[in-house]
């Protein structure tokens, strides 16, 4: 190991913005060593990896479109899906038709 008190100002300051560099990039290195692990593990099984990522994405439902907007605020929306929120309920507690809550 090197003994940082032998060295001058200007090799302590060299050193400083080399180790700057080094943590910069260490996460990088990392990154693309791990994807030549995963492209290589593809590969065997007959795959490439952006085929993999792209399935697995597509897998996600999307979510479920509005159904119903609260007539005071318009931005609140509920798919009819789930709880009910409190408006909806509150709307329909106070008689008011689904029908009129419908978007």
């Amino acid at each position: 190991m090197t003994d940082l008190n032998a060295l001058s100002l200007n090799e302590l300051k060299t050193l400083q913005k080399d180790i700057g560099k080094a943590i910069e990039t260490f996460e990088k290195r990392r990154k693309a060593e791990a994807l030549q692990v995963l492209q290589a593990a593809a590969k065997e099984h007959g795959y490439r990896l952006a085929d993999l990522l792209e399935e697995s994405e597509g897998a996600r439902k999307p979510a479920p479109a509005a159904k119903y907007a609260n007539p005071e605020n318009p931005s609140d929306t509920w798919s009819g899906r789930g709880r009910q929120p409190r408006w909806f309920k509150e709307a329909v507690a106070a008689g008011r038709p689904t029908t009129d809550l419908e978007i």
